[in-house]
């Protein structure tokens, strides 16, 4: 990891030099990434050059840097879609199957798939150096395993393979470049929200508990905090669930994914010209003249004719098939990790009735000890009632104008009497209200 991360730091504006090279090496496939870009002129113009990882189909990857516009015409994109990449702006997740790529946008991921390469922004961060080492490994092993197999068996069973190669793999296990990246997208994306959803779950549990046992103005504020990071992440993953099913929902977006399909169909189409155009040569027609009806012999135009029906019915027939084994494949893929998705959603989704459920207990307990206070409350107010009664009592013998009771040695004691019996009396009649009417429990 440490020597990936070493590999993929952007290059410093000064190396000019590197730059070129980097942007003129040719692929695997003996190609030039970006042939014609001058590079190193956009980059003195300052046309806004970004750092992309490119990973192509034999798993070498190389650090370029273009401009928006060279990626639009490389990719055949529009503008908006490369909004979707923008680090600077905060898009929901998305996956979006345009003409000659595949737009993905899951978390950290985000990347440009075609054909034959993976155009992803450099980032130091760890999902992404993990992602492309994933991919990395992935289509080393695909690569070993084809060389494997290739070189093993009985010679039929090779010119089998080299057959399906030409005309498309019908092997079921077989997956395109673009599935492979795209399911090492997802599955990233995936383990992401999966391994937070997993520590809001550690963290969860034991301040729930805690804060059953003692409520009080700290434990609330971290629940409050924990709830707010739950919603955002249950938005997150019900995004990134709800585009996983829209796709699995349309047939037509899961075939316009099927970027390997398109590429052979307009190969073959382009070599089953040129055949033509050599066939039409050899029998002494000009491919660049005119042809004309008349002057044509009416062997040749037939044969031709024939030739062009029946190539365009083996093209619609193999066309038709393959497209609907490409919507099984990725529809396949896309179920696959749905699952997970929606297992990541149920976790949340348990997480937050647990916090609903911890709510409600708390509420009960603060309306319990609401209840005790209230009843406490009631019964104090009952006993400054009965003291009350003995203020009045001397009250009235305070005043000033003289009874014979005041000269008995024994009157006094008896007022203090019968006024506390009158009071506990009165105290022992409310208590008895109150719980007849169940005020108080029993």
């Amino acid at each position: 990891m440490a020597d990936l991360k070493e590999r993929l730091i952007p290059i410093k504006p000064a190396s000019a030099l590197n730059l070129r090279e980097a942007s003129y090496r040719p692929s695997a496939s003996g190609r030039h990434p970006f042939h014609g870009v001058d590079v190193l002129g956009l980059k003195k113009r300052g046309q806004g050059l970004r750092s992309w990882i490119r990973v192509d189909a034999s798993g070498n990857s190389q650090i370029i840097e273009v401009d928006k516009f060279t990626m639009m015409r490389r990719c055949d994109l529009p503008a908006r879609d490369l909004r979707l990449l923008d680090p600077l702006f905060v898009y929901p997740s998305t996956i979006l199957g345009r003409e000659k790529a595949i737009v993905v946008n899951l978390e950290q991921i985000r990347c440009i798939i075609t054909a034959d390469e993976v155009l992803l922004l450099n980032s130091l961060d760890s999902y992404v150096l993990q992602y492309v080492v994933e991919l990395q490994r992935r289509l080393t092993t695909a690569g070993v395993n084809e060389v494997w197999q290739s070189d093993g068996g009985d010679p039929n069973r090779r010119r089998s393979r080299n057959f399906d190669n030409v005309y498309g793999n019908t092997c079921p296990d077989y997956l395109p470049f673009e599935f492979r990246a795209l399911e090492v997208a997802l599955e990233a994306a995936c383990t992401f929200l999966d391994s937070q959803a997993a520590e809001l779950e550690i963290e969860a549990y034991p301040l729930l508990d805690e804060l059953t046992s003692k409520i009080s103005t700290l434990n609330l504020e971290r629940v409050r905090r924990l709830k707010s990071r739950l919603v955002a992440l249950t938005r997150r993953v019900q995004k990134v669930r709800d585009e996983i099913e829209q796709l699995m929902d349309d047939d037509g977006d899961m075939a316009e994914m099927y970027l390997t399909e398109k590429k052979r169909r307009m190969e073959s189409s382009f070599y089953g010209d040129q055949s033509l155009m050599g066939y039409r040569s050899t029998d002494g027609i000009s491919a660049s003249a005119p042809v004309s009806p008349v002057s044509s012999p009416p062997d040749s135009r037939r044969l031709e004719k024939s030739l062009s029906i029946a190539r365009s019915r083996h093209e619609s027939m193999r066309s038709s098939d393959s497209a609907t084994e490409s919507v099984e494949e990725l529809e396949m893929l896309l179920e696959a990790y749905f699952v997970v998705i929606d297992s990541t959603l149920n976790k949340l989704t348990s997480l937050k009735e647990y916090i609903d459920d911890t709510e409600d207990f708390i509420n009960i307990q603060l309306d319990n000890v609401r209840n005790q206070l209230i009843q406490f409350e009631l019964l104090l107010t009952t006993a400054t009632f009965v003291v009350a009664i003995f203020g009045v009592v001397a009250g009235i013998f305070g005043m000033n104008f003289t009874i014979p009771l005041f000269d008995d040695e024994g009157a006094f004691k008896w007022v203090l009497i019968i006024t506390g019996i009158t009071g506990i009396t009165i105290f022992s009649a409310f208590v008895w209200f109150f719980k007849y009417r169940r005020l108080m429990p029993l």
